[in-house]
């Protein structure tokens, strides 16, 4: 393994290490009783190398990797041209929805925690936007639009979300049923009913606005 090979093998190392311990401290303590330098101590590195990694114990508590969300967006912007947008999301996830995968447990905790921690809540949802953004702006660039004019962002940035979404819901309901289907089953059934559309009392196809109801 060449030197930069080795230096970005030491570095997940280290992340990875952070996050762990971080999670472990915020399970056994609680979010609140836990500090930035308690999880350097627990991973054997110095504050400084924490913040090298994570702006926040909080992103260290939810396993927050920017060369992750990277990679989602090459393999977004190195989908073939011919794909629809959605199908383009869906193939650029499946690396991401393996590693979910992998660490199931750990993201069932952070869920847990989430739930009990409005700070942890306020971070992943801060973290989501940008995400959601980035996405968005990779979108626009594969549909031929400008992310910054109003009339062709909202496309981009409901499939940017609703991806964000279906992983969130797909995650969730997994860790409150019995359901033993694999995440990225899960993942594509609710892709599929949001592409198909959710309204299905509606014969004419779309939701019915408010001013269609009155016309009728």
């Amino acid at each position: 393994m060449n030197e930069l090979g080795r230096r970005e093998r030491k570095k997940r190392e280290t992340r990875e290490a952070l996050a762990a311990a971080a999670l472990r401290l915020a399970v056994e303590r609680g979010v609140e009783n836990v500090s930035v330098e308690d999880i350097s101590e627990a991973a054997d590195v110095s504050v400084r190398t924490f913040f090298n990694y994570f702006s926040h114990k909080e992103y260290a508590i939810l396993g927050r990797d920017p060369d992750a969300g990277e990679r989602l967006l090459r393999r977004l912007r190195e989908a073939p041209a011919e794909l629809s947008p959605l199908a383009a999301l869906r193939s650029a996830i499946e690396e991401s929805l393996d590693d979910l995968e992998r660490d199931a447990v750990a993201w069932s905790q952070r869920a847990a925690l989430v739930a009990e921690s409005p700070m942890l809540l306020a971070r992943l949802v801060m973290a989501g936007a940008d995400d959601e953004r980035r996405l968005a702006a990779v979108l626009a660039e594969r549909m031929g639009v400008d992310a910054d004019d109003p009339a062709g962002r909202l496309t981009p940035l409901l499939l940017a979300a609703a991806s964000g979404c279906a992983i969130r819901v797909a995650l969730e309901h997994r860790g409150a049923t019995n359901d033993a289907r694999p995440l990225r089953a899960l993942v594509h059934e609710a892709l599929d009913q949001l592409a198909t559309g959710l309204d299905h009392g509606n014969p004419q196809g779309g939701a019915v606005r408010p001013e269609q109801r009155d016309e009728a």
